[in-house]
């Protein structure tokens, strides 16, 4: 039997640093044919290529391995660079980076990721792409009151309402693309029986956790950084905090939470019972956002609407 090989490629904008176990290391450039020409190379010799997800400068190398056939596994950096601590190694370069990707994949062999579906990876561009103008209009909204002299004020107002009419623009593609996938459209119908979660919601989490209804309660809820993570030594018990996993769905699951929790009986009940206990406001609703996230898991797996009554 033939032992599996393992290539590390760390991910910068302009280049790849690839370091295979029998060719050692090289550089190529981050462009999709580069890209494509590695991908081939990859599949055709059968080895495995482990990368970190790397703030969209992997979609290059990610679309030629998918494209290609080729087997990789697109893995947490911070999982990556505490195994590389693990193993001595305190300095960090590209090449030493795509060393440590490598012996990462032979020696804990992490699940090959799977391919993306085209119309998922549209859905999560348009759900980026409104997230950054709401952020943008939010830092103008914060501006304004600070700001005196009216001509900058008039500016500023100009400007809220053109990233409102871009962020409308914006939603109504996003419902587009979720409605003309029949399995996303009966998924984001079904996340909206539940109270909190609306368009927006269900189309974000579609797009950044299509995972939701496929594994049980524990692993959605590390994906979504909702999982308590214990800090207990001898004696003493640490308080759990939650953390890792998507910042971006773990602050969709917030929101709707709170939403959840002023609107429906169920929830509201759920979290004042946690008050009543003498809980913080914060742990409330991480705690309401994890019993919605559980509640949505449950629902897609059984493909079932939301009913009130089955709220524990």
């Amino acid at each position: 039997m033939m032992q599996e090989v393992f290539v590390g490629v760390d991910i910068a904008k302009d280049w790849l640093d690839i370091f295979h176990p029998g060719s050692g290391l090289r550089r190529i450039d981050n462009t999709a044919a580069a890209a494509r020409r590695f991908a081939k190379a990859s599949a055709k010799d059968g080895v495995w290529v482990i990368f970190e997800a790397s703030g969209g400068y992997d979609r290059l190398l990610r679309d030629a391995l998918e494209a290609a056939q080729a087997r990789f596994s697109r893995v947490n950096p911070r999982q990556a660079r505490d195994f590389a601590r693990a193993m001595g190694v305190v300095g960090k370069t590209d090449r030493v980076d795509a060393r440590m990707l490598a012996e990462f994949g032979a020696r804990l062999r992490p699940a090959a990721t799977a391919a993306a579906a085209p119309e998922r990876c549209a859905l999560q561009a348009l759900t980026t792409r409104r997230r950054q103008l709401v952020e943008i209009r939010k830092q103008e909204l914060t501006r304004l009151p600070q700001t005196l002299d009216p001509a900058a004020r008039a500016d500023i107002r100009s400007l809220i309402l053109i990233l409102n009419a871009r962020i409308r623009r914006i939603e109504g593609a996003m419902a587009a693309q979720v409605g003309a996938t029949p399995d996303m459209a009966q998924a984001a119908r079904r996340m909206q029986t539940v109270p909190g979660v609306g368009p927006i919601v269900a189309a974000t989490l579609l797009a950044e956790l299509p995972e939701l209804g496929q594994l049980d309660r524990r692993r959605i809820a590390a994906l979504a950084g909702l999982a308590p993570i214990a800090r207990d030594s001898g004696k003493h018990l640490g308080k759990r905090r939650i953390g890792g996993g998507r910042p971006t769905v773990r602050a969709i699951l917030y929101i709707a939470a709170l939403h959840a929790s002023r609107l429906s009986p169920p929830f509201k009940a759920f979290r004042d019972r946690l008050k009543a206990a003498g809980k913080p406001t914060k742990v409330t609703l991480v705690a309401t956002a994890h019993k919605l996230l559980d509640i949505l898991n449950a629902m897609l797996a059984a493909s079932t609407d939301y009913k009130a009554n089955t709220m524990p």
